[in-house]
Formats: structure tokens, sequence, C-alpha cells
């Protein structure tokens, strides 16, 4: 009975520790940052202190939100995109290797290219948001097709010739077996395009920013830069990395509720 009861303890000392270590570290640095800004009397023009930060948030809020509604949109619409495009192609590579064979050395092709190379070409050919939308998938495509890709050919061999013992047909061994042992991979590969669909919307916003147009964060920040608003600029980068973290905690948590009952990556463990 005294190692079941102390077992929870441990585990709820371990979860508090888990939080409190990052608040700790984050802490120090805002702390570090605020005493060397007072120290050295660092004009906020040069480097603003994280109060500063926080009121000029406060103050642009409405235009901020904005702003970050917007690159959000684009954030969502890539993701998407590349979420439903990855996993189709990756089923479609699995039935059939001459596809996969015509169509991966493409795929390659598109993660390898700099994306703030190709954003200034599609921002003459398409518009603005349908540009700035491609940019997103673009980026996070590829982590998808990968993942799934390799989840879906890393099947037991041993299940996949009991269903072929059995008579399954294809479509049968890849719902019922390939499909769920993916899934962890394909969850990971989510995980990764949302940062990355948020990188590659920022990259879109930015080239459009210096070609005058966009209403993303990215192009507040661009603006801010311009007009030497240093402490603006600071405020929206702090929201484009709450964004981040936002995206990604939802991401895993989603693939947290969905694998926690049968996958290793996701049962609970002692630290």
């Amino acid at each position: 009975m005294s190692n079941r009861a102390a077992r929870p303890q441990r585990l709820s000392t371990a979860r508090l520790v888990r939080v409190l270590l990052p608040l700790g570290v984050l802490a120090a640095v805002v702390g570090g940052w605020d005493l060397v800004v007072r120290v050295n009397q660092i004009p906020p023009y040069i480097l603003p202190g994280p109060g500063l930060v926080v009121s000029t948030l406060w103050a642009d809020w409405t235009v901020l939100f904005q702003s970050l509604l917007a690159t959000l949109w684009t954030t969502l619409l890539g993701f998407l995109a590349a979420a439903i495009g990855g996993i189709a192609l990756a089923l479609l590579f699995n039935l059939s290797r001459w596809v996969e064979y015509a169509l991966f050395p493409y795929a390659v092709v598109l993660q390898v290219t700099p994306v703030i190379a190709i954003a200034p070409l599609l921002l003459i050919y398409l518009p603005q948001e349908t540009a700035v939308v491609v940019c997103a998938w673009i980026v996070a495509f590829f982590p998808v097709l990968a993942n799934t890709t390799l989840g879906l050919n890393s099947v037991d061999r041993n299940l996949a010739g009991l269903f072929r013992l059995y008579g399954a047909s294809k479509l049968q061994t890849l719902v019922r077996l390939k499909l769920p042992a993916a899934m962890p991979y394909m969850l990971g590969g989510l995980r990764i395009a949302g940062g990355l669909s948020l990188i590659g919307a920022v990259v879109a916003e930015i080239a459009a920013g210096s070609a005058g147009a966009g209403s993303g964060l990215a192009y507040r920040i661009a603006e801010s830069g311009y007009r030497l608003n240093i402490p603006r600029m600071f405020a929206a980068l702090l929201l484009l990395s709450l964004a981040g973290i936002v995206i990604y905690g939802a991401l895993a948590l989603v693939s947290h509720l969905l694998l926690r009952r049968w996958h290793e990556s996701a049962l609970g463990r002692e630290p």
C-alpha cells in the first residue's frame, strides 16, 4: 500500500518540477534582460526592457491582435492543405510504388528549396493571400508526407504476412493494419508541420511587406523595423512566439489523447 501511495506522489512531484523549471528559467532570462537594460541604460530604440515590451503590447493590442488573426488564418489554411495533401499522397505512395518513384523526388525538391527564394515569385504570379498560404503549405507539406510514408512502410512484416495469409486486400490491409501502425508517425509529422506552417506564413508575409503589401504579424514586425519602433517589434515577436507555443501544445495534446491508451510514446512513464 505504501508503494502504491508513494507512486502518485512521485508523479505529481515530477509534473510540478516539469512546470516550475521552465518558468524558473524564463524568470531568470527576463530578470537578466531587465537588469542589463537598466544597468547599461540602453535606449529603447536599441533594446527595450521587458516592461516596455509588455506595455507596448497592451497599448497596440488592437492592431497587433488583428494582424495575429490574419497570420493564424494563413497558418491554419497552410497546415490543413499540408495535412490533407501529405497524408493523401502518402497513402497513394503506399498503394503504388510507381507513383512514389515518380513523385517523391519532386516533394524533396520542394523541401530543399528555400521558401524565402520562392515567396517573391509566388507574389508575382498569385494573389497575395494565395501566395502566402502556398508558402505555408510548401514548408509544412514534406514532414507530413515523409513521416506518414515512413509509418506506412514500418508495419511489422509478420502482421502484414498474416493479413496476406487470410486474403486481405490492399485496401483492407491499409485501413486495418497500416494506418493504425502509422498513426504515431503521422501525428509526429503534424506536430512538426504546425510550427513550420507558421514559419512559412511569416516568411511570405515579410516578403509581401517588402513589396508594400501585407496585414499579418510579420508585416507589422517589418513595418516596425522600418520605423525604428523596436518595442512594437518585440511585442509582435512575443505574440508570434506565443502563437507557435500554443499551436505545438494543441497538436501535442491531440497526439497524446489519440495515443495515450495504446502507444508507448504516450504512456505514463516515471522520470
